[in-house]
């Protein structure tokens, strides 16, 4: 028997890409579906790990890079002294890529399926070239997008994360670095004024500029309460196993 890696995020397009692979999948592969925790993710989102786990009645295994035992994102930016920058960020390569790679050396699956939803086509087309072409393109080749998928697990009675319903675009960690936008930015320090002060704070340290206004990078510190960007996009992204930079103005 075939085995499928279904690599959940406890975002709403991963969740959706789980039931359907389950649905048509399930009777003759054997269906994995596995997390890569990080611990500053809000506290909810383990809340929805777990009723989607109901909901599919079957186990979503957690895969950790033994590196970092405490799964914390902030560990990884002290440790390797960088937060952010055009390529990417470390935290998404040693929590989620790295505790890719060593589940995938364990368990050698055969297919991989991602949250890649229809308007993330190039996102897929990408990962596909760079890192793994053995994907099934579940959510794309259903036509659904984002919004569908949010649809469909309110039709199924599955609260998705409280994240969402704070504002933000995605269920990725609160203060996510590779945001470059100041409406995002000054979302999270009307939202989370404590995540902005430790990113503020631990940037300065470290020297990265995480935030992009008129064109230029500066530090979190120097972001005015009133600057905007471009309008954050409803359910637009989600960290996934390979690493891009986002919302740049």
């Amino acid at each position: 028997m075939q085995k499928i890696a279904v690599w959940f995020s406890c975002g709403a397009a991963s969740a959706v890409a789980s039931y359907l692979t389950l649905q048509k999948y399930g009777k003759d592969y054997d269906v994995r579906i596995v997390n890569n925790p990080v611990a500053e993710e809000d506290d909810d989102n383990r809340r929805f790990l777990k009723d989607v786990e109901i909901w599919l009645d079957h186990e979503i295994e957690i895969a950790k890079n033994p590196k970092f035992p405490s799964n914390s994102a902030v560990d990884v930016w002290e440790k390797r002294k960088f937060m952010s920058g055009p390529l990417g960020a470390p935290c998404t390569i040693e929590l989620k890529k790295n505790a890719r790679i060593l589940w995938e050396e364990t368990n050698k699956p055969d297919w991989h399926v991602l949250g890649f939803t229809s308007e993330e086509k190039d996102r897929h087309d990408r990962f596909t070239l760079t890192e793994r072409d053995n994907v099934i393109p579940i959510l794309i080749d259903a036509n659904m997008n984002k919004a569908d998928c949010y649809r469909m697990l309110k039709q199924h009675k599955i609260e998705p994360p409280q994240i969402y319903k704070l504002g933000y675009p995605n269920a990725n960690c609160i203060g996510c670095v590779k945001a470059t936008s100041p409406t995002y930015w000054n979302h999270v320090r009307k939202e989370h004024p404590d995540v902005f002060e430790q990113r503020a704070k631990q940037s300065r340290e470290i020297g990265s500029r995480l935030v992009r206004v008129n064109n230029e990078r500066i530090f979190l510190d120097e972001l005015s309460p009133h600057a905007k960007g471009r309008a954050m996009k409803s359910l637009d992204f989600e960290c996934g196993l390979f690493c891009e930079e986002w919302e740049k103005s």
